[in-house]
């Protein structure tokens, strides 16, 4: 089965680079017509967030049924909040999932900053980076078919990448960006390009540090809205709707790439900085979306 490797876009002179859709999520029905779209297109993967206490979809049930519409996008969560669930149980979800998909799945991991989303959880947000350590050694022996242990045994399918998904960790202190070479294969960067680089550049230090080889797969996020002005102020209040709770949702909404020229100036920055892949986050629900960011790729 195709993974969606070959839908990489040339930047420069050398650099390939592939571009994926960060999915709306206030249309959840809507998002199958998305999919079908961006898996007949140029697109590369589909991600999706995630949080408790919102009324976006689940991104594990919902990657399932958009991966079953589609043959060839990777499908992504961005980021999934590994502490407020379960490990074994998540262990056999993803391992699944990317069985079923021959491998296209793509778990990115967090460990969640929001407060009400580990309240309604039960979960200890002060122990939540501890948490995320302890399933991560887990998952990873029991995606290589180890027993679980303690008089319980394997814990499958087994998942069609050797070791499990690929597992990319988001997040921008210390401790986030060393867990990428602990336990990940890459890094998801939700910063623009002049405070990504840094990012960029502790992670790989680290990947040394480790003594992990190759390197480490590097995946940017930036927030765009293509269409005419309704459009764009249905993003805008979605998104600031989203991100009210930083304190910085106004600059975030001012920050939204609305022109083909933007967008493709944000490409080319990252592309410069080495990263794999640029994640295009849409919030605003319009379908047509997927079509005009293709036309600029």
């Amino acid at each position: 089965m195709n993974t969606g490797l070959n839908a990489g876009h040339t930047i420069g002179s050398h650099h390939r680079l592939d571009v994926g859709i960060g999915l709306p999520i206030g249309d959840p029905a809507a998002l199958l017509t998305w999919a079908r779209r961006a898996d007949a297109g140029p697109i590369s993967t589909l991600g999706l967030l995630d949080r408790l206490v919102h009324d976006n979809p689940e991104p594990l049930v919902a990657l399932s049924v958009l991966a079953g519409a589609t043959s060839r996008v990777r499908v992504q969560t961005e980021v999934l909040l590994a502490p407020l669930r379960g490990t074994a149980l998540l262990a056999k979800q993803a391992g699944t999932l990317d069985r079923m998909t021959g491998g296209r799945l793509v778990l990115g991991l967090g460990v969640g900053g929001r407060a009400d989303d580990h309240l309604a959880a039960g979960t200890d947000p002060r122990t939540r980076g501890r948490l995320l350590d302890e399933q991560m050694a887990l998952m990873r022996r029991l995606w290589a078919g180890e027993a679980y242990g303690e008089g319980a045994g394997a814990i499958g399918p087994a998942p069609a990448r050797a070791g499990g998904p690929q597992v990319l960790f988001g997040g921008f202190k210390p401790a986030a960006l060393e867990r990428v070479a602990r336990f990940g294969d890459g890094f998801l960067a939700a910063a623009p390009p002049s405070w990504a680089d840094g990012l960029f550049d502790t992670v790989r230090g680290f990947w040394k540090e480790y003594g992990r080889a190759g390197e480490p797969r590097l995946v940017a996020q930036v927030n765009v809205a293509l269409g005419p002005p309704d459009v764009l102020d249905d993003a805008r209040s979605r998104l600031h709707a989203y991100y009210a709770f930083t304190g910085m949702a106004d600059r975030m909404a001012e920050g939204l790439l609305t022109t083909p020229a933007a967008i493709r100036a944000a490409l080319s920055a990252y592309a410069g900085l080495g990263v794999h892949e640029v994640m295009l986050y849409c919030y605003g629900v319009d379908p047509d979306q997927v079509d005009r960011l293709a036309d600029v790729l």
